[in-house]
């Protein structure tokens, strides 16, 4: 449903019903989901993203703070409902975009610094080659060979990225006086766009995050499942500053009733993509979500073992519901969705649904390479984006099916990672995101890692995980088994093609990346 409309279900029929949000990092969406999940009202607006500076990217507090209340009043009158009838409300949420505010006037220190922001990068590249970097690898390199403890497994591989919270949050604390007085004297606050949404609801009376948007920061340490003091010591970030962690679905109070008319529960809330994980039913270990959407995700529901960061894959708290707490772990790719919008932007075609057939209608790029500002093997904030093998015959539709084949390129090296490092047999692979509905790249996709993928005919799993993480807390819904009944399957991609046909254009697609490093 484009962004700005509104659909309802058909006439409401008595019951209730519970609200998904998801903040993304493009669109704020909210669906209204029936016992059935079912969606009966829906409505979506656009983020704004503001670019002070070369490199830097926010969202102003407020403005996201009135889309939010907008979309689920819209969605709820979409539906024909009155919000009494809502059982609960879950909230899923981009992560790592954070705000800091002071405690007493809850007034914010700047705007949300946005995941995708690279402020920090100079301060990732001095402190990735610092000697006291390599020093802390050889301890903890040590510590896990004497004890074989995969705790201390993961500092010895520490790198820092530019997404991840800490290093922008020590820049915060650099360069921002307010903030770093009122961490001082113990009056600043720090939240991820959960925790802010929380405090604005309840008017400043909950102040909370859960255990899947906290793991996402890069300073939350989910072996111990607390906040990282020595991470924090090394960093000079005070302490004090984060919020107490909660569970996934767990009753973190009620709306206040001035902001919706009633007072309405929230039942849950939750990061992105843990959220779209649970929302595809992925819940036994092996369950592969791949998510592409403004940013690409690859997730393998890890069970209870916590597998430590390697080779650019990283551990996660899926979800915690009383004494289950899932593991994940997480590969990621940026600008997918930002670069076929980019394309659009540029007039390369007019609708994103005509991109499918513009691909088709060549046999192949013709030597065209696409090569987007993502890294993951490589910790490199520097990598540029940038076209290759241009030629006077290339064509509009060159352009994009390279845009298009680099999404799946990026999809066969991630999988490729995750096989040789996660020690699990991999069950179904589920996609879900915008990207997904691009058949072009589902079917290169399934080709290149030689997998059958499921597509859901809903992609906007992120909304129906929130949605599904609070009918569970409110008595909506009675068990995740009842919730594996509602999944309804659109499209079943299997491979087509041999991957080996593939290898000489991802040869020079491989060559192209390289040519883009260190810009």
């Amino acid at each position: 449903m484009p962004c700005g409309q509104q659909e309802s279900g058909g006439s409401a029929a008595p019951g209730r019903y519970v609200v998904g949000v998801d903040v993304g990092s493009t669109v704020v969406k909210c669906h209204v989901y029936d016992w059935a999940a079912a969606v009966r009202g829906s409505s979506c607006r656009k983020v704004e993203s503001l670019y002070p500076r070369p490199g830097w990217v926010e969202l102003d507090p407020e403005v996201l703070w009135s889309q939010f209340v907008g979309v689920i009043k819209e969605a709820v009158q979409a539906a024909g409902l009155h919000m009494r009838q809502i059982a609960g409300l879950g909230i899923s949420t981009q992560r790592a975009t954070f705000i800091t505010w002071h405690k007493r006037t809850g007034k914010p220190f700047h705007n949300f610094i946005s995941w995708q922001d690279l402020r920090s990068a100079e301060l990732v590249n001095s402190w990735n080659k610092s000697l006291l970097l390599k020093v802390i690898h050889v301890i903890f390199t040590v510590l896990h060979f004497l004890t074989g403890n995969d705790r201390y497994l993961a500092p010895s591989f520490l790198t820092f990225s530019t997404q991840q919270t800490s290093m922008k949050l020590s820049w915060v604390f650099k360069n921002i006086h307010e903030a770093e007085e009122a961490a001082r004297k113990n009056n600043c606050c720090f939240g991820t766009v959960d925790t802010w949404l929380l405090y604005r609801l309840t008017k400043g009376s909950v102040y909370a995050t859960d255990y899947s948007n906290a793991s996402a920061t890069g300073v939350f340490e989910p072996f111990t499942k607390c906040w990282n003091p020595n991470l924090c010591n090394l960093l000079s970030i005070p302490m004090s500053i984060y919020p107490p962690v909660k569970d996934t679905s767990f009753n973190f109070g009620s709306a206040d009733s001035e902001i919706f008319g009633v007072p309405i529960p929230i039942m849950a809330v939750v990061a992105d993509q843990q959220s779209a994980m649970f929302g595809e039913c992925c819940f036994h270990p092996g369950d592969v979500k791949l998510t592409m959407g403004t940013g690409g995700f690859w997730n393998v529901n890890t069970g209870e073992h916590l597998f430590a960061s390697r080779r650019g894959l990283y551990p996660l708290i899926g979800w915690k519901i009383g004494e289950e707490v899932v593991y994940l772990t997480e590969g990621c790719m940026s600008d997918i969705g930002t670069a076929i919008r980019w394309a659009q932007d540029i007039n390369l075609f007019t609708n994103v649904d005509e991109t499918e057939k513009m691909a088709r209608s060549i046999v192949d790029s013709q030597g065209v390479c696409f090569v987007p500002g993502f890294q993951i093997s490589v910790n490199d904030p520097y990598l540029c984006a940038s076209f290759m093998g241009l030629k006077p015959s290339t064509t509009r539709n060159h352009l994009v099916r390279a845009i298009l084949e680099s999404v799946a390129f990026r999809n066969k090296q991630l999988y490729d990672i995750i096989v040789k490092t996660v020690r699990l047999p991999l069950q179904t692979i589920r996609a879900d995101g915008g990207v997904s509905n691009n058949s072009f790249v589902m079917q290169m996709t399934s080709d290149l890692i030689n997998k059958k993928i499921e597509k859901p005919a809903n992609a906007d799993m992120s909304s129906l995980g929130a949605a599904f993480l609070a009918g569970l807390a409110s008595g909506f819904w009675t068990d995740k088994e009842q919730l594996k009944k509602l999944r309804r399957i659109e499209a079943v991609f299997e491979p087509q093609k041999d991957s080996e046909e593939y290898k000489p254009a991802m040869g020079i697609w491989l060559q192209a990346m390289k040519r883009s490093l260190h810009w």
